[in-house]
C-alpha cells in the first residue's frame, strides 16, 4: 500500500476549538510513516484552511484519501461534519452522522441506555420555551438536592454545574441556555467516577473493552468540569480501583452503550460505580485524543502505542 493521504480536521464552530486543535495536532504528530497528514483547520467563523491556505470542503475531500474527525462538540460530533462527509463521498473515522447526533443528544442517549438495561441517574429535560420557575418547582418536589446541570447536547462538562438551592438552579439552567434550548438537570450520584474505552477489531475483539479509569477528582470538587478535563488537575488511576466484578460490568456496559448508540470505530463511556449498583452517564463518540486526554492514557495502560491505535482506527474508516 502507498502513502494514504489522512486529513486530519480540528478546530471548528462549536465551544471546546481549543481542544480541538490539540487532539488534530496530536493525531498529526504521531501518524505512522506510511500517512501523509494534511492539517485541515476550520476556523471559529466556519472558514476551511488547508495547509495554512484558505479552502472548501469540496477540495478537502478530492485532497485526501481518509479524514480523521478531530473535532469535538457541536458540528464535530452531533452529525453536522459526518453529514458533510457523506454528500463528499469521503471515508472519515468516528461514527455516521445519525449515530453521532443520538450520541450527543444526551436525553435521547439516555432513553436508549434505560431501554437496553443500563441504570441512568434520575433528572428531567428543561427545555427554553418553558418556564423556568414552574419547572424548578416540580424538580424541587420530584428530586432531592443537590443537583446536576448541564447542556443536553455538549461535551466535555462544558456548561456543567452543580446546584443545592432552589436559586442556584435555576441561575444555572438560565446559564446552560445560554449554550443550547435543551437542559438536563438530574439527581446527584455519589460514589467512584470511571471511564470505559472501546476499540472495534482490536486483538481479534469484535468490541475491544480499555480497562476502567478512576478519575479522582480535585480535593473540594463535587462535579469534574470542563477546567478540570484539560487542566492537569486531576488523579487518573488506571486500572483503576474496582472490583474484579465491577470492572467487568464496566467493560460490558461500554461495549453495550457503543452498540445501543450504533457507534463506529472507538468511544469512551462515563460512569459511576455507586452503592446502588454502577450508572452510565453519558457516552462520547469522538473521545479527546490530546496528551491529557483518558483514551490514549487506557490504550497505553493495555501497551497500545498511540501510533498503532491511529493505524487502526483509519484502516477501520477505509475498509467502511
Amino acid at each position: 500500500m502507498g502513502t494514504i493521504r489522512v486529513g486530519v480536521v480540528r478546530g471548528g464552530l462549536g465551544g471546546e476549538y481549543e481542544v480541538s486543535l490539540k487532539t488534530g495536532g496530536s493525531v498529526l504528530r504521531h501518524l505512522p510513516a506510511h500517512y501523509l497528514g494534511r492539517d485541515i483547520l476550520i476556523t471559529k467563523d466556519g472558514q476551511w484552511h488547508l495547509g495554512g491556505l484558505v479552502t472548501t470542503p469540496d477540495r478537502v475531500a478530492k485532497s485526501v484519501d481518509v479524514i480523521f474527525n478531530a473535532l469535538h462538540g457541536e458540528f464535530g460530533e452531533d452529525g453536522q461534519i459526518q453529514k458533510l462527509f457523506d454528500d463528499l463521498g469521503v471515508k472519515y473515522t468516528g461514527a455516521g452522522h445519525l449515530a453521532s447526533a443520538v450520541a450527543m443528544d444526551k436525553q435521547t442517549s439516555k432513553m436508549m441506555f434505560t431501554k437496553a438495561g443500563l441504570k441512568v441517574p434520575c433528572g428531567k429535560l428543561v427545555r427554553a420555551d418553558q418556564d423556568v420557575a414552574e419547572v424548578v418547582a416540580l424538580i424541587f418536589r420530584q428530586l432531592p438536592p443537590p443537583w446536576v446541570v448541564k447542556p443536553a447536547d455538549r461535551g466535555s462538562s462544558v456548561g456543567l454545574f452543580l446546584t443545592r438551592t432552589v436559586q442556584q438552579l435555576t441561575d444555572a439552567i438560565k446559564s446552560c441556555f445560554t449554550y443550547t434550548d435543551n437542559v438536563l438537570v438530574e439527581e446527584y450520584l455519589r460514589g467512584k467516577e470511571a471511564t470505559v474505552g472501546v476499540v472495534e477489531g482490536l486483538r481479534n475483539k469484535s468490541l475491544y473493552a480499555l480497562l476502567p479509569i478512576e478519575i479522582r477528582r480535585p480535593t473540594g470538587k463535587a462535579v469534574w468540569d470542563y477546567g478540570d478535563k484539560y487542566n492537569g488537575t486531576t488523579q487518573e488511576v488506571c486500572p483503576g480501583n474496582f472490583t474484579i466484578d465491577e470492572k467487568e460490568e464496566l467493560s460490558r456496559q461500554a461495549a453495550l452503550a457503543h452498540q445501543v448508540l450504533g457507534l463506529a470505530h472507538y468511544s469512551r463511556s462515563d460512569f459511576m460505580v455507586t452503592p446502588r449498583g454502577i450508572y452510565i452517564l453519558e457516552t462520547n463518540s469522538l473521545p479527546g485524543m490530546t496528551s491529557e486526554s483518558l483514551l490514549p492514557k487506557a490504550l497505553q495502560a493495555v501497551g497500545i502505542e498511540y501510533p498503532h491505535f491511529l493505524d487502526h482506527v483509519l484502516r477501520l474508516a477505509l475498509n467502511d
